[in-house]
Formats: structure tokens, sequence, C-alpha cells
């Protein structure tokens, strides 16, 4: 069965500048047996209501600015899968959580910059699910247990964000052994927590993290490690790193 990952994606640059992240996530991949399908819940798709990407062919979507024209002139063009879009819809609706099909959303860079170092033929369809990210913590881990049986049927479940993620206060001259000592206290503390599967500290991390808000000073980062967490079984890190002295690079599984 397949495991859920949590994958930190950090920069849209990753896609041409890999780092550590790059052999980690190709690592991963490869130990792994290949996937019929991925599901990815990106910090990159907040919503009110929850929504599946149900396209046939995703476009790849630059949603960023200010980059070199090599990077927007990547594509990942993975299939869709509109199938599978219904059956994530029927097993939400199981689950008592209502959603609604989108035939329009492309894939953003939290889904295909990854995927694309772990995946880079784009020969496994990929779909999108929202992250109704106002309803925090609990309902993004409720959703990753309505999907959960979907392991059992080898599709992957991916939720894509970032274990620190503070832009503001990045150092972009620092090198991959600058950490903040702030954001490596909110990592640690976090690992610690999803190592004694403390639900309840977990849930309530911005009240209980030590530089919560500091390193989250909006939450759509994190809600992805949730889905993750929903989905999947035992915690397991499979990397862990900052880059620019203060953004988390870590992969999580779970499985």
């Amino acid at each position: 069965m397949l495991p859920a990952l949590f994958i930190s994606h950090g920069s849209p640059m990753l896609a041409l500048q890999p780092g550590a992240s790059g052999p980690a996530l190709q690592r991963i991949a490869a130990a792994l047996p290949k996937p019929r399908a991925i599901v990815v819940m990106s910090a990159h798709w907040e919503s009110r209501d929850l929504l599946i990407g149900s396209a046939a062919q995703p476009k790849t979507w630059h949603d960023f600015g200010g980059f070199p024209a090599e990077l927007y002139a990547l594509q990942y063009p993975a299939a869709g899968s509109p199938e599978l879009a219904l059956q994530v819809q029927q097993l939400l609706a199981q689950a008592d959580l209502p959603s609604r099909l989108d035939p329009q959303r492309p894939l953003d860079h939290g889904a295909w910059v990854p995927l694309s170092l772990m995946y880079p033929q784009a020969d496994i369809p990929v779909l999108q699910i929202s992250l109704p990210s106002h309803l925090g913590p609990f309902m993004q881990a409720r959703i990753g247990q309505a999907l959960a049986s979907l392991r059992e049927k080898d599709v992957l479940l991916i939720g894509s964000g970032s274990i620190t993620h503070n832009l503001g206060e990045l150092d972009w001259r620092a090198g991959p052994e600058v950490i903040a000592p702030w954001a490596r206290d909110f990592r640690d503390w976090m690992v610690d927590k999803l190592i004694s599967d403390d639900q309840a500290a977990l849930y309530a991390y911005r009240q209980q993290a030590p530089s919560a808000v500091r390193s989250h000073p909006s939450d759509e980062h994190l809600l992805p490690l949730f889905f993750a967490r929903g989905a999947g079984g035992e915690f397991r890190i499979e990397h862990s790193g900052f880059t620019l002295g203060a953004l988390g690079m870590d992969i999580y599984s779970f499985a």
C-alpha cells in the first residue's frame, strides 16, 4: 500500500535548482511502487468550498512572478483523471464532505514542481483537491481520512506545502547550513508531536508551538500536512532541511 506524503515544495525554482530536496524526492519515488494516479492537496489552491480538479488534461500553471524565463518554459503535461475525480467526490460524500468538480483547474506549482522531480516523465495521471483553509487542521485531516482507502488502490496522496513558511524573513544569501533558530524550534516541536502522535497538540499548534505565528503568518502551507497525516499511518521523516535560512524543506511519509 502506498503511503501518504507531506512535501515541503519550497520556491518554484526548486524545479530548476533542486538542491538537497531533488535527490530526496527522486529517492522516495524510486522506492515506491509506481502509482496509477496521484491526488495532491496544494497550499496554492485555497477555496471556500471543497473542489476537485476534474480536467482530462490539466494545464501547467505558472502561478508566480519575477522568475527566470526558463522556469516559465517548463511544462508538466500529466493527464488528469475525470473518472478518479468522480471516485474522490463519492468518497468525500460518504464522509459527509460535499464537494464540486472543477474541470478548468490547472496544476499549480505546489503540485507540478515536486512531481517534476519525482516523476519527470509526467506519465501518471494527476488531480488536485482544493484546500478549504478557513476550516483549519481538523477539516484537512477529515478530508485525508475520507480518501485514505485510495492508498490501497495504488493512488499516491500528497499534501504539498511547507513545514515553515514566512517569506518576509527569508535570507536570500543564506547557505543550507544557516537555520533561523525560531524556524528550527517550530519544526522540531512539530516533529516531536508527530512522533508522539499528539493530535490535540498538533491541532492546537498555533497556540502551543514555539514561534508558530512567526513560522506561519498564515497557515495554508502547513495545512496540507494534516491532510497527509489524516490519509496515512505511521509517521516517518524522509528528508529534513532548510533553505534561505528559514524555509523548511522537510518531507514526511505516513505509511
